[in-house]
């Protein structure tokens, strides 16, 4: 066995950075004067108040589709009588910009005119894939989607316009990003996460808080982010949501741990819990996740929010708690500092019964509440908690939309290609068909407009499907349309069989229609038999094939796969995804996505990347897969030293040229194997990417640097270690031996 070099910490420098500044943070919010005077004025009931999320449904009523409207009484009993300090949700629908204005404005007048102290009401709401409650708002693709561009700038652009919007409404806080690993890809919730691998996740992660609070969260256009579902909540055993998790500790430390660990050297403001459970401890109730790791290791210094009604569920569903006071008893001494209770009072009355009978000390209640305070200090709520009647200006602008359509362009992989099917000649005669053909919400899934993101109805007329954006590209003469089959039974695929034998080529958009959450739990990773059989049909007329999948996870194709002659994956690339689909069908642009995830073959085969050498990797396509109208070569890779010793640092240069004959953008990857270890070794792990363009002929010389750190693992004791050794360094079909003495 080699030797073994042990560093700092669990996950190296990267928490190593986090838990120095944090543990300085900390320090400075503890001692703010203005924060602990309020705290000494405050009674337990205010105290309690504070800690108490109640939803938008209780104090409002549905007007329409797109406005709510308070009830005044029951928004003075929640605020004057409960002194609750957070309200959140949409109240069942997107709202208009200037109802969310004026609904913050009267909850606010209440707040800050009506109260002894006059706290402000932090409010959240879940801006997923941008501000998706508010009428009108920029829609980008979905996390997985935005993964798959490689470009961390777009990621930060997206952030910063979904922050701008979001505060623009007057909404200071996000429940956003969502930092769970997607390697289940059964779990109805893939979607909403940055891929199967640690590192982009973290790097993305970063990149999101950093743009979505910035410097100053009391400026205009910054808010609060929330990074979830902290922890473990991705990997369930049965991949159905909300349901039990296994994971050994090395591998939570490995896998799992690391986005939130640089979601809080990121300075992330708040953290929501897993509503499920991990080695059979819910995580509402594990002081060791909460407290211990999330605070002591990695050196978070927020405020912990619950998920949505888990602190009762420790009581109903759980069954670790004889009641649902006793479970209000157990998370609040686990570290949770407010409670979504949502609907009622409960939580109030019984964690104010317990810290009266002296169950949970007057201690823990102030240093939750200091811990919310802090926030919204931050958030410059004590100074303006109202929204900025001419922010208007700044919601949904035409920069905005460029944006939008540069990151669902750059998102969309092609996965396969014969014969060079693809672009195709926009004078060919097309079909269109397929059930994910002629809608908006297959191109944004759940979170959008509502919860399920389902309300075809309530979607922009404005914005084009797929079928929209071919017919505005080429032409409505050149296209035909016929829908084939719903999502699981077949409509008229006679009749598109039949409209393929009269066009040049089809395009057949299958998927999953939108879902979100445990709604979107199925039993069998296949995609549907409908759809499969109409691309078995419209391949069988011998007209060239072209697939675009829309769907929040892998779905199985692979009885069809053969008979395409090209695919596309487009995931779910928001709200101008029909216009960047119809673009890189058509050579506007050149697809320049990456496979974030793996795309397994088989259902019982759904090995990752980073497997072990014992495990055979036999993908669909392989993680970080992706195809491109041109082509790349890559040469030279090369290590400044060959060696490096125990901190140190190695440079890595590699050139890439454009081989092809059009311009085009390469994500260029970076990975790892130790070869020998005390550990097994995967047979790689991602350590770097970038994106670049390329002309025609053009060679770009890429560096990289690496460090001891990312050639530590998680070791026997469960602590981040290295061990000198050989480690192959390789980009592309490129490799060189690294040697740490």
């Amino acid at each position: 066995m080699k030797k073994t070099l042990k560093i700092l910490m669990m996950t190296g420098i990267l928490m190593a950075l986090a838990s120095g500044c944090s543990q300085a943070a900390r320090k400075q919010a503890k001692s703010d004067p203005f924060v602990e005077d309020l705290i000494k004025k405050m009674t337990l009931e205010e105290k309690v108040g504070q800690m108490t999320q109640i939803t938008l449904e209780v104090i409002s009523k549905r007007q329409d589709d797109r406005v709510v409207k308070l009830d005044p009484a029951k928004l003075r009993e929640a605020i004057v009588k409960y002194h609750v300090g957070s309200i959140l949700n949409c109240g069942g629908s997107a709202n208009t910009f200037e109802n969310w204005q004026e609904v913050i404005t009267a909850i606010q007048d209440v707040a800050t005119k009506e109260t002894r102290l006059k706290v402000p009401v932090i409010y959240g709401i879940d801006s997923i894939h941008g501000a998706n409650y508010i009428v009108g708002a920029t829609l980008f693709p979905q996390n997985f989607a935005i993964s798959a561009t490689g470009n961390v700038d777009l990621v930060s652009q997206a952030s910063a316009i979904t922050a701008m919007e979001t505060r623009a409404a007057g909404i200071p806080w996000n429940f956003n990003p969502v930092l769970d690993m997607s390697r289940n890809p059964l779990w109805p919730r893939f979607w909403e996460n940055y891929g199967e691998d640690p590192y982009i996740s973290s790097v993305m992660a970063y990149a999101y808080i950093r743009a979505q609070q910035g410097d100053d969260m009391a400026v205009p256009d910054k808010v609060a982010a929330c990074m979830k579902h902290y922890l473990g909540y991705s990997f369930p055993l049965t991949g159905k949501d909300r349901t039990p998790a296994w994971i050994p500790e090395r591998m939570l430390r490995e896998i799992f741990v690391p986005p939130f660990a640089a979601g809080a050297r990121a300075g992330v403001a708040t953290v929501m819990v897993n509503s499920s459970e991990i080695n059979g401890i819910p995580v509402h109730s594990y002081k060791y996740a909460l407290d211990d790791l999330l605070r002591g290791e990695l050196g978070f210094d927020g405020f912990i929010v619950s998920d949505w009604a888990d602190i009762d569920n420790l009581f109903n569903r759980e069954k670790i708690a004889s009641s649902q006071r006793e479970a209000v008893k157990i998370a609040v001494m686990a570290g949770v500092d407010m409670s979504m209770v949502p609907y009622d009072y409960s939580f109030y009355n019984h964690l104010v019964d317990l810290v009266n009978k002296g169950e949970v000390p007057m201690s823990r209640i102030d240093q939750a509440v200091r811990n919310i305070l802090k926030v919204k200090k931050q958030l410059g709520l004590f100074t303006n908690a109202y929204p900025d009647k001419t922010a208007r200006k700044n919601f949904a602008t035409s920069e905005a939309t460029k944006v939008n359509l540069q990151a669902a362009q750059e998102c969309i992989t092609l996965l396969k290609n014969a014969n060079h099917v693809l672009p195709l000649a926009k004078d060919k005669k097309v079909l269109v068909t397929g059930p994910t053909a002629n809608l908006l919400s297959v191109l944004n899934g759940g979170w959008t407009i509502t919860w399920q993101g389902d309300r075809e109805d309530l979607y922009p007329a404005e914005k084009d499907t797929v079928l929209e954006a071919v017919q505005k590209l080429i032409g409505k003469d050149q296209v035909a349309y016929v829908e084939g089959t719903a999502f699981d039974k077949d409509i008229n695929t006679a009749a598109a069989v039949e409209a393929a034998r009269q066009a040049d080529v089809v395009i057949a958009c299958i998927g999953e229609k939108t879902y979100c959450e445990t709604p979107g739990n199925i039993n069998d990773l296949t995609l549907d038999e409908a759809q499969l059989n109409l691309v078995a049909q419209l391949a069988a007329t011998g007209k060239p094939v072209v697939l675009v999948l829309l769907e929040g996870r892998p779905r199985i194709i692979r009885p069809v796969v053969d008979q395409a002659g090209a695919i596309v994956m487009a995931y779910l690339p928001g709200m101008e995804g029909g216009t960047a689909i119809a673009s890189v069908l058509f050579g506007d642009i050149n697809p320049s996505g990456k496979l974030p995830f793996t795309y397994p073959k088989y259902t019982g085969d759904l090995t990752l990347y980073d497997c072990k050498n014992s495990e055979k990797y036999d993908p669909q396509w392989g993680f970080g897969h992706g195809l491109s109208y041109t082509t790349f070569g890559y040469a030279n890779l090369k290590l400044s030293q060959k060696t490096i010793g125990k901190a140190g640092t190695v440079a890595v240069s590699v050139d890439v040229v454009n081989t092809g004959k059009i311009v085009g953008k390469e994500i260029v990857q970076l990975y790892l194997r130790d070869r020998v270890r005390s550990v097994t070794p995967p047979q790689r792990q991602l350590k770097r990417f970038t994106k670049i363009d390329l002309k025609p002929g053009e060679t770009k010389t890429v560096q990289f640097e690496l460090t001891t750190e990312d050639l530590s693992f998680i070791g026997r004791e469960n602590t981040r270690i290295v061990e000198p050794g050989d480690f192959d360094v390789m980009v592309a079909n490129l490799k060189e031996t690294l040697t740490l003495k």
